[in-house]
C-alpha cells in the first residue's frame, strides 16, 4: 500500500472509492434510493474541482498495481471562524480495505499536512450511527457538539469531533496497531 497526494487523473478513482463506499457505510443509516443514485460521474466532477483548490489536501492509498483504495481529505472549512484550526472533511475506504491500516495512514498523513499548515485543531463531523466515530474517538477526538442535520429526507445526528492536541494524535499514528 501506497500513501500519496492527490492529482487531478485520480478523480476517477477517488470518485468509484466515494461512491463506494457511502454504499456501504450509510446503508441503513441514509435511504436507499438516494444512496442507489449516487453516480461516479458526478462525483468525478466534484473531486477533480475539489483536487484542484489549492486550499484542499487530499491523498489516496492505493495498492502496489496503482488502484485507489481511499482516500482523506481535508481544509477549512468556510464556516470555520476558529483560528490556527482546520477541518479533516472525509476518510473513505473500500469495504473490502477497511481495518487495515490505511486509515490509520492516510490520518497520519493528513495530520502531518495540518501540522505543517500550524493547526492547533482539527475538527470532523460524523454522523452517529457511522462507526467511523469511534476510530476518530480511538486517536483521541473528542465531541464537540451535535446538531441534526437532514440527509435525503432522514433526520441524523450529526457530531462534530475535535482534535485539539496534534503532538498527542501524531504519537499515537506512529505507535503500531496490534
Amino acid at each position: 500500500m501506497n500513501i500519496r497526494r492527490a492529482i487531478l487523473s485520480d478523480a476517477k478513482g477517488i470518485a468509484k472509492v466515494h461512491v463506494d463506499s457511502w454504499k456501504t457505510t450509510y446503508k441503513n443509516i441514509i435511504p436507499d434510493d438516494f444512496l442507489e443514485a449516487l453516480s461516479y460521474e458526478q462525483r468525478t466532477d466534484l473531486w477533480i474541482r475539489n483536487i484542484s483548490k489549492e486550499t484542499n489536501y487530499i491523498f489516496v492509498a492505493e495498492t502496489n498495481q496503482r488502484e485507489i483504495i481511499g482516500f482523506a481529505d481535508g481544509c477549512k472549512r468556510e464556516g470555520n471562524t476558529i483560528e490556527n484550526s482546520g477541518d479533516l472533511t472525509s476518510i473513505y475506504l473500500l469495504e473490502e480495505y477497511q481495518k487495515k491500516g490505511a486509515g490509520k495512514q492516510l490520518l497520519k498523513h493528513l495530520f502531518l499536512q495540518f501540522e505543517k499548515l500550524g493547526f492547533d485543531r482539527v475538527f470532523v463531523e460524523v454522523l452517529e450511527e457511522n462507526e467511523t466515530r469511534f476510530f476518530y474517538e480511538y486517536y483521541g477526538a473528542n465531541l464537540f457538539k451535535s446538531k441534526k442535520t437532514i440527509i435525503a429526507g432522514a433526520d441524523l445526528s450529526l457530531l462534530i469531533y475535535e482534535w485539539n492536541n496534534l503532538n498527542d494524535v501524531l504519537s499515537k499514528l506512529y505507535i503500531p496497531l496490534k
